[in-house]
């Protein structure tokens, strides 16, 4: 989470960080976190930590890579150097950051693809799956989820959560969404696949998102996420409210006296106004992505904690409906 320190995040009522396991494998690597104790005790996080597996960002590398039965071979984009992640090396990469949940090792099957292509993709998952439970082993206090590929098609989706089911794991990831598809059919694939998927384990969709795939996605039995959104928005001037998102970068705010939400208790809305904000940002300021990151973590915390309570009210059907226009 960059331009925020850890007291603040926490301060958002976010309780669970996620680490990434490519990019801490290039540097500082894992086996200085390790020597240092682990991720949380190197930059002071006294709560949960989540990992992923490297496999979706291995997949972005594109022409980089080479897939073959056992693992993937890859060249850093930092400096064009080969490293190579199978599932056993990315399970103890992830031990050595000292992960609370690790992801099992995936291919995130890129959109669109053949559906031919998306059932070797998936079923090569599959096997990495098992690999990786038997390399996650049995420690205490730690996770092992298995993560649910298929693309978009709902039957390739029941085999993968059948496979998965079969091996057994205490989570359950949705993976291989929001990665070009859109919303309407990334909503339609989960709500071909959630209904197959355990009940009474946590299900966890990876990489989204907007404020309304997180309601249409919760309303489909997602319970976990995780998304680069609101942080890299909020370094590029973009808050997000119940009404949607604001750039602050546009010249209508820069004579605006009001804070992003008077009800939002967070450092940007709090003591600033949008035209304060508005400064920020166009002098370049570094204190601009600071406050608003803030701003976008706290409604983020904000949106999950209002469906939480509506779910317990029995009422969540018409907040999503209200929220969803």
């Amino acid at each position: 989470v960059k331009a925020m320190t850890l007291v603040q995040v926490w301060s958002t009522g976010a309780m669970i960080i996620l680490a990434n396991t490519y990019h801490l494998m290039l540097r500082p690597g894992p086996e200085r976190v390790e020597r240092l104790g682990g991720v949380r005790k190197l930059m002071g996080w006294d709560g949960p930590l989540l990992t992923d597996s490297g496999g979706f960002q291995v997949m972005s590398l594109g022409a980089l890579r080479k897939i073959d039965a056992d693992g993937v071979s890859f060249k850093s984009h930092l400096d064009g150097s080969m490293h190579r992640l199978t599932p056993e090396r990315s399970t103890d990469i992830q031990r050595m950051l000292d992960a609370t949940i690790t992801m099992a090792f995936d291919e995130c099957t890129p959109f669109p693809a053949e559906k031919d292509e998306v059932a070797r993709s998936m079923e090569l998952s599959m096997r990495w799956a098992k690999r990786s439970h038997e390399a996650f082993g049995q420690p205490e206090r730690q996770a092992l989820f298995g993560i649910v590929q298929g693309g978009v098609h709902g039957d390739l989706r029941r085999v993968s959560i059948d496979m998965l089911t079969d091996i057994g794991f205490p989570g359950y990831a949705v993976g291989g969404l929001a990665v070009g598809e859109g919303q309407e059919l990334m909503l339609s694939t989960l709500e071909a696949t959630t209904p197959h998927m355990p009940v009474d384990r946590p299900r966890y969709l990876m990489g989204v998102g907007k404020p309304s795939d997180l309601v249409g996605a919760v309303a489909r039995g997602i319970d976990m996420f995780d998304c680069v959104m609101p942080t890299r928005s909020g370094r590029n001037a973009q808050g997000f409210t119940d009404q949607g998102p604001i750039n602050l970068r546009n010249a209508k705010f820069g004579d605006d006296p009001d804070p992003i939400d008077p009800s939002c208790p967070c450092l940007a809305c709090k003591n600033y106004s949008q035209a304060y904000l508005h400064h920020l940002f166009r002098a370049g300021e570094m204190l601009g992505p600071i406050l608003l990151t803030h701003h976008n973590l706290a409604y983020y915390q904000s949106l999950m904690a209002r469906m939480r309570g509506h779910i317990e009210q029995g009422s969540f059907a018409q907040f999503a409906q209200k929220f969803m226009g």
